[in-house]
């Protein structure tokens, strides 16, 4: 605890002589990139962090991250993107708790974490209270409970019960293609969530601001207003002036379905596209990612048409 509050703290030095109780027979190599309050990360650090894991990944069988919850599902969705068919597991972990505190969850969320990045399954997860999480799946829906994650519209990629650890393979998504560090963004992109009231001229002020995507965490299925203020026209109107405008849901489980519902027809009618059952932080760090790459309206709808590393189910 400091002056101000809790704040990081921990050397290198500190973390490497607590973790090797928990390693095992795995060989441990620490670097030190930064120590930030995880509110404090902006995408220029996920950009930093992609290119660090880059250059090490041919040095070791898999990575570890240790991160502050607050913003770890963001960060580990974003990796997801920048370092799609990565050939190494890439973990990221953290704690409710510091790992000085004796009750602290830190070591056996160290544990777990370890453990998946040497079980030779590439990809970028979560580790979290004795179980992993595809880090494009990943939300903190906890605020101080030691279980702080969820998979969201995912089974879960291995869990660790007294039978050890279990991976379940179907719930890992298979490389696609060849690597290649993709860490460009663009940090033009808002995240908007509907509430009963909110007025179509923000989007106007939005736009003026000079952002390029915009992220709408919707009602339900993905419902918009549309007779007294028709928030969905105004929507129209910022995809013909040029923006990406993607539509998702504040419900944390099953989806969004822009098809069934009156509301949701005139959303696509104006141009949105669907999010479908991505989490917020997938959404949004997809949609910095995809804009980081191109501004061409045809490709961005490409991208949002398929799933690049397990983020999405598109129905068939």
């Amino acid at each position: 605890m400091k002056e101000n509050g809790l704040a990081p703290g921990l050397t290198t030095e500190n973390i490497q002589k607590e973790l090797h109780i928990v390693s095992g027979d795995t060989e441990l190599e620490m670097m030190d990139i930064c120590a930030l309050d995880s509110a404090n990360i902006f995408p220029e650090d996920w950009a930093m962090l992609a290119s660090k894991i880059d250059e090490v990944r041919g040095k070791c069988d898999g990575v570890v991250v240790i991160h502050g919850t607050d913003t770890m599902a963001y960060t580990s969705s974003m990796l997801s993107f920048m370092l799609q068919n990565i050939n190494i597991p890439v973990v990221i972990t953290g704690s409710q708790l510091s790992m000085g505190n004796p009750i602290a969850d830190a070591m056996e969320n160290c544990r777990c974490a370890i453990h998946m990045a040497a079980c030779g399954k590439p990809g970028v997860y979560v580790a979290f209270n004795r179980k992993v999480i595809l880090g494009c799946r990943a939300s903190k829906v906890r605020s101080t409970s030691f279980d702080a994650f969820d998979s969201i519209n995912h089974p879960y990629c291995a869990r660790i019960s007294s039978l050890g650890m279990v991976l379940d393979d179907k719930a890992i998504p298979h490389k696609s293609g060849v690597y290649k560090l993709q860490n460009t963004f663009s940090d033009k992109v808002f995240m908007l969530k509907m509430f009963p009231g909110i007025h179509r001229t923000m989007l106007k002020s939005i736009y003026e601001q000079g952002y390029k995507g915009l992220y709408i965490e919707a009602y339900g299925l993905g419902g918009m207003p549309f007779l007294k203020h028709d928030f969905i026209s105004s929507l129209g109107e910022l995809v013909k002036n040029g923006m990406t405008v993607v539509v998702g849901t504040q419900c944390r489980f099953e989806g969004s379905n822009l098809s069934v519902y009156e509301t949701g027809l005139k959303s696509l009618e104006n141009g949105v596209m669907q999010a479908f059952d991505m989490t917020s932080e997938a959404a949004l760090t997809k949609l910095m990612w995809v804009l980081g790459k191109t501004e061409e309206p045809d490709e961005i709808r490409d991208y949002f048409s398929v799933s690049l590393c397990g983020e999405v189910t598109i129905p068939q």
